[in-house]
């Protein structure tokens, strides 16, 4: 055995580092961050789903003799586990005192930075491609993006400014230059099209390509020499003893056997994906680690007779090449069971997971929803297992390996060496499939591999295996289905023996972890079906007589990622405009390039100051509960715990606090009403210190009923808020004698669920004492809330509280009033112990804490005539609040104001209630019950289209707002542009062409099914709570003619901070490079409002515009008297000259305030309108869609700047198409949150935008009630994503009418692939039933 090393020696951007006090514990992300100071490199989730610690790993191949390089995931890595290797950051190839790196440099100037908290991860993705494939093709991007999340751009920019590197784009600039024409699309480029509107005034694209760096793979920092000429880094054996854990990494099996014969609980690390999130996560502490993988036999892939032999330690790519590799080699027929494999992988987590994890921990974690092993178990595979009392011996991997939940028949002083994957033989067939709640990077809900043998030449079966997972607790095989199965011939007649086999094999409890009873079941036969088809298609190229239906084929496969396209259309700033002014031009966001090389600071960012301590929260795990006691003392005995919050330490009255009712305790006194309400505090010395404190803390509860869960629960337990009125209520016109009147007269309801906010940087603040101050550092949306609520805990005025937020990593409205569930802990211990205090939640409590969008219920009821002509509702408006107030009074009134979105109806009833339930209060979310109200008036228009035989388009239109219209709320619109955004998206989407293609092609196809629907929308512009309606500003103009630009707005992505400097570029006739916005402080601008209601640019235009326009006043005296000087000598006379270079502006909207005792008043100051058209198509088998193209056209007046307008536009659209299709927030019946970060909550990702995504602002319409004629942008786009909904609605009453179900149908959202595989009810899900509900307890309830 080789000297034991204890020293860690590693590299990162290119300088050497070595370590002999490594803690295993470490990962990297910690050490990047906490050791290095290299802060570009960002904490998202935790747990390898967000991509936001994306860093570049390398390493020197010796076998192969060449250097390879691979992303990982920071978060997940341990340190420890770099020895010999070297990591490049965000920092490590580009800044912005020397030189961006051209990815750096595009992603900023294609403007696909918005928030820019993922944007470092999202830059190392990319250049670890390009280090591997210097001229990637658009296709690399499919898997190349699979780990990374972003939750503001909608991904589109950011493919666009990554596409110039690859060969697709080089072949079109060769076709620009010698044909015109820059698309890859050739004449198919939508350009070319007849139906697509172009102007010479119009201009598609947002920025210029010419002006990016030239890349070349040569200038690339070089693998450091130390590490390419010696290997004695990867010889050495390495001995890390940390404080609480001890890591060994051996290099020889022997080595190896000997540490589990001493430490058979000893876990074998490679990757850290599993280990890694139940040491995070659950608090667990290994006490031995092991890293395999300089055992040869572990990490070796060698080819044999029978097939191949995979060490355990091989990473998931690795084996996936030399599958690649076998099936280039290999007769085709050989290597089924490979490309199974491979087109598994292709769908298994991230690529930063795949290349860090290995295929033997994917074996012994054992996951009864593994995607490997329902694969190795149908082929039999054999696995080497070795102990060092027993030696070698060998299992097989059938029905009788896996032994119960999380176990198998491994020996637990055994190790998992290898696994022989076999060759196919020639009349052996393999297929395996995976159903998810997103394609790509998820796990499965239910997955499934079929083997097949059929006696030579014959169709008839000679051995089959079916093993499933995702359907008990362990992987398992259909037995009984096999062996019935041997001697039939394949056949229609053997597929429904198959069926009715399956469905006895597979039971399932209504009651069964993970839901979706009924849809799992479903899938189990869909599944085995599209098999059948498969291995039917399969025989038939060899000549066999099997029957397949022709519109069946296209059933055989899944969907696959389609290369993206887009275009994006706005209104050209004229050439009449002066250079100097910068409104209305496409210029990126103002940090975008400091955010593409990690210098952007977020609050975490920012050093420890000296005697900074960590804050800690004690969560409640009950829903309903009284507390009998407290004890803190085991916590507060441990070594570096400081201290120990609670309600004890602050009085009752400033304990109580809320946005607009204190309704809801800093600390919880005495009953809980939630899971994870905060109970209390830790403070120590350090993030780890504190969290392992808290599981110390023991609280004795009182369990108290009933839970209340869901809407339904509250209206039957008639838990209501009644802090003010209750239920909310609009009334025009006279309904009954409308209802008593009308021809027809139909009820209906529709639901949405809740949405995560899923801001990248979760919620955190850092509060310093001063003196008799206190300054916070927060990720807030609004800095005065936060100011006024400190001092209210803190019993001190609000002069002695300064709020500052420089940016944030995300908002949507979760960081409007929730941000105090962390602020105010933090200043509290602040304020008592009168040390710095920090706290970040990590992105589990955050998602338990913060609340979501509000669901919703709406219950209506339509009256109208016969060509659909709305002429009445009464509508029950309820949502889900939470257990506290919050905001829920504000969002369920503006639902109410959005009913009826753009359709007249001239008698209105609308009654809105916020129930009171026992979840985490919900809040604001980007449309504030808006789109949840829309919601409604799409579904009545097509029920009311269903019920009358015509077509949606024709009753959308016939009860479409025109000019002068009055709402419910009796404002009139003026300025209405619907019907424009309308027509032109109409003609611009080539909606009735495309239709009757899609009806051609429904009529040809019956398990995949498309679907096109036009969705249009009316958005008021205001805060219904009139005070809010305000904004002040700071300019400060410095004697060299600098400025500094203060305003009450919070920078969160939106690209508000650059948009002021526009606004002020034009009002003071300079450029934006003289103009700076440091920061959002309450001690600059004090009283502000929230960054919210779509009103930032709006409210802090004004205002912004108003003091620019006071200094430009007090110059116009130096400016006639030197008309031809510059900015700087007027500014330098006018100081010269004792005049102030300071001014505030403020503003306040004119002519607005409503009055629901009156039902009078303008509610709002004006409209947003837009209008979609989206076309998806649908897996009719299994539920799973792709969006195939939308096209949007938004009224946005004149833009303050396209490029972010636009951005904000796709943005919105991307984040309404998770709430309405995939993001569906889960909870127990105990109140338990049971999706709760990426691995269970899934969010869209870069494969699932639009294939074709064409924006277009609307040209010709100013607006004369806001910030030089722009209209407000940030929430109006979101609910025109909604068309992909009612799209798949389309498709699925295609494939309802294919199986003879007829009538009426509910799509609720979000539509999820379990909901749309439910309405496409057919003989498969008909062959299984549901117990009734009152029977069983469901393993979730949807809120």
């Amino acid at each position: 055995m080789s000297e034991q090393n204890s020293i860690l020696v590693f590299y990162v951007n290119g300088k050497k580092v070595e370590d002999n006090a490594v803690e295993p514990e470490w990962t990297l992300l910690f050490y990047l961050r906490n050791k290095l100071r290299l802060c570009g490199t960002k904490l998202g989730c935790g747990e390898g789903g967000c991509g936001a610690c994306t860093v570049m790993i390398s390493k020197c191949d010796r076998q192969n003799n060449k250097i390879t390089h691979r992303a990982g995931n920071a978060c997940m890595i341990p340190v420890a586990a770099l020895h010999g290797m070297a990591v490049t950051t965000v920092e490590g190839i580009g800044n912005m005192q020397t030189k961006l790196h051209p990815v750096q440099e595009r992603i900023a100037k294609a403007h696909g930075s918005q928030c820019g908290f993922c944007t470092p991860g999202i830059v190392m993705s990319m250049y670890t491609l390009l280090r591997n494939k210097p001229k990637p093709s658009i296709n690399d991007f499919d898997t190349t993006f699979q780990g990374n999340l972003c939750r503001c751009t909608g991904y589109r920019p950011i493919i666009e400014g990554f596409k110039t590197f690859t060969e697709e784009w080089e072949q079109a600039q060769y076709a620009k230059l010698t044909n015109g024409n820059s698309c890859a699309m050739g004449d198919q480029c939508c350009k070319n099209q007849k139906s697509t509107n172009f102007n010479k005034d119009e201009q598609d694209g947002l920025y210029d390509q010419n002006d990016f760096i030239p890349y070349h793979s040569s200038q690339e920092p070089i693998f450091p020499p130390e590490l390419k000429v010696n290997s004695v880094y990867d010889r050495q054996v390495l001995s890390f003893n940390g404080k609480n854990v001890r890591w060994f990494r051996p290099n020889n099996l022997e080595h190896l056997l000997d540490i589990k014969q001493n430490y058979p609980d000893a876990k074998l690390v490679v990757g850290n994906t599993e280990v890694g999130v139940e040491v995070k996560f659950r608090r667990i502490i290994y006490p031995v680690l092991v890293q395999p993988t300089n055992v040869p036999e572990m990490t070796s892939i060698i080819e044999t007779k029978n097939g191949l032999r995979v060490g355990a330690s091989v990473t998931l790519t690795s084996l996936e090449q030399a599958l690649l590799e076998q099936m280039k080699t290999k007769d085709k027929h050989m290597t089924r069971i490979f490309a199974s494999i491979v087109d598994m992988l292709y769908y298994f987590a991230g690529k930063q997971i795949r290349n860090m994890a290995a295929v033997g921990g994917n074996i012994m974690t054992s996951s009864p929803i593994s995607d490997l092993n329902p694969i190795f178990t149908a082929a039999n595979c054999v696995l080497e297992v070795c102990s060092k009392q027993n030696g070698y011996r060998k299992i097989v991997m059938n029905e009788e390996f896996f032994t119960g939940y999380r176990r198998n028949k491994v020996e637990k002083n055994e190790i998992l060496v290898a696994i022989h994957i076999p060759f196919t033989s020639e009349h052996q067939y393999f297929y395996a499939y995976k159903q998810a709640k997103r394609r790509d990077d998820d796990i499965a809900i239910v997955n499934a591999a079929v083997n097949v043998w059929f006696q030579p030449n014959t169709m008839i079966i000679s051995r089959i295996n079916v093993a499933y997972g995702g359907m008990a607790p362990t992987t398992v095989m259909a037995k009984k289905t096999q062996q019935i199965l041997v001697g039939k011939e394949w056949n229609e007649k053997t597929l429904e023996l198959a069926y009715q086999e399956l469905v006895n094999d597979l039971p399932l409890s209504a009651s069964a972890p993970g839901g979706n009873i009924h849809y799992r079941r479903s899938l189990t036969l869909s599944l085995f079906f599209r098999a059948y088809l498969a291995i039917s298609q399969q025989l038939q190229l060899n000549g066999s007589n099997v029957e397949i239906p022709n519109s069946y084929y296209s059933a055989i496969t899944g969907f696959h990622s389609k290369i993206p396209q887009s275009s994006q259309y706005y209104q050209v700033a004229p050439n009449t405009q002066e250079k100097t002014d910068y409104v209305g031009r496409p210029i990126p966001h103002v940090s975008a390039f400091k955010q593409s090389c990690g210098e952007a600071i977020y609050l975490d960012d920012i050093p420890i100051v000296d005697g900074e301590l960590y804050l800690a929260l004690v969560l409640s795990t009950e829903a309903h509960a009284d507390i009998l006691s407290i004890d803190a003392k085991e916590a507060l005995s441990m070594e570096g715990v400081h201290a120990f919050f609670s309600a004890k330490d602050i009085d009752p009255d400033r304990n109580m606090v809320g946005p607009i009712f204190h309704d809801e305790e800093v600390f919880i006194s005495k009953t809980v009403t939630s899971k994870a309400q905060i109970i209390g505090a830790i403070v120590a010395d350090n993030q780890h210190i504190a969290q392992m404190a808290t599981t110390k803390v023991k609280v004795e509860y009182k369990k108290l009923s009933p839970i209340i869960i869901s809407i339904e629960d509250a209206i039957k337990h008639k838990s209501y808020f009644d802090v003010r009125e209750i239920p909310v209520v609009i009334k025009k016109g006279n309904v009954d004698e409308a209802f008593q009147n009308a021809k027809h007269v139909i009820e209906g309801e529709c639901k949405t669920g809740g949405q995560d906010h899923f801001y990248l940087e979760t919620h955190c603040s850092l509060a310093i004492p001063r003196e008799d101050e206190m300054e916070i550092i927060t990720s807030t949306q609004h800095p005065s809330e936060v100011n006024k609520l400190t001092a209210h805990v803190l019993g001190i005025a609000q002069h002695k509280v300064t709020t500052k937020t420089k940016r944030i990593g995300g908002g949507f409205g979760g960081k409007e009033s929730r941000s105090i569930k962390v602020c105010l802990p933090v200043a509290l211990a602040a304020y008592k112990l009168r040390k710095p205090i920090r706290c970040m939640l990590d992105r589990d409590e955050d998602m338990m804490i913060s609340g979501t969008r509000h669901p919703f219920l709406l219950k209506y009821k339509t009256a109208f005539d016969d060509n659909g002509k709305m002429i009445a509702c009464r509508i029950y408006i309820y949502n889900n609040g939470g257990y506290s107030s919050d905001l829920s009074y504000s969002v369920v009134e503006r639902a109410l104001f959005h009913f009826e979105n753009t359709y007249l109806i001239p008698n209105v009833e609308v009654y809105a209630y916020v129930c009171k339930t026992n979840l985490p209060s919900n809040t604001a979310f980007r449309g504030f019950g808006g789109p949840q109200g829309m919601f409604a008036a799409e579904n009545m228009v097509r029920d009311i289209a269903e019920y009358l035989g015509k077509d949606i388009l024709e009753v959308q239109q016939i009860n479409f707002y025109k000019e002068g219209d009055l709402t419910p709320y009796n404002q009139e619109l003026t300025h209405c542009t619907l019907q424009r955004c309308w027509d032109e998206c109409l003609q611009m989407s080539d909606y009735y062409r495309r239709k009757e293609e899609i009806d051609k092609y429904n009529r040809e196809n019956r398990w995949k099914k498309r679907g096109i629907a036009a969705v249009p929308t009316k958005f008021g512009i205001a805060f219904t709570a009139l005070f809010l309606n305000q904004a002040g500003a700071l300019i400060i103009v410095y004697t060299d003619g600098s400025v500094l630009l203060t305003h009450g707005g919070v920078e969160m992505g939106q690209g508000l901070h650059t948009k002021m400097i526009q606004v002020a570029s034009r009002a003071l006739g300079i450029s934006v490079d003289k103009i700076h916005i440091a920061e959002t402080a309450t001690d600059k601008v004090p009283n502000t409002s929230a960054t919210a209601a779509s009103s930032g640019s709006d409210l802090n235009g004004m205002a912004v515009k108003n003091a620019c326009e006071t200094i430009v006043k007090r110059l116009e005296p130096y400016k006639k008297k030197k008309p031809n000087a510059t900015w700087e000598t007027w500014i330098t006379d006018a100081y010269m000259d004792r005049v102030s270079l300071s001014a505030t502006g403020f503003y306040k909207t004119p002519n607005i305030g409503y009055s629901f005792v009156t039902n009078s008043g303008m509610a709002f100051d004006y409209y947003t309108y837009g209008a979609a058209v989206s076309e998806v198509e649908i897996d009719c088998l299994t539920g799973d869609h792709q969006v195939l193209r939308t096209d949007i056209v938004m009224d946005l007046g004149e833009s303050l700047n396209p490029a972010i307008d636009i951005g904000q536009v796709e943005g919105a659209f991307i984040q309404g198409y998770g709430l309405f299709t995939m993001e569906e927030m889960l909870y127990s019946p105990d109140g338990d949150i049971l999706t709760k970060g990426p691995g269970s909550y899934k969010l869209p990702g870069f494969a699932d935008i639009p294939a074709e995504f064409n924006v277009s602002l609307l040209k010709g319409a100013p607006n004369p009630r806001a910030v030089y004629s722009s209209k407000a942008v940030g929430e109006p786009p979101l609910f025109l994503s909604s068309s992909i909904l009612f799209a798949i609605r389309e498709a699925c009453k295609s494939a309802r009418v294919d199986a003879g179900f007829k009538g009426p149908f509910r799509l609720n959202a979000p539509a999820t692939a379990a909901k749309i595989r439910m309405a496409c009810q057919d003989e498969l899900t008909s062959k299984f039933t549901m117990p009734d509900p009152e029977t069983y307890k469901s393993w979730n309830i949807v809120p």
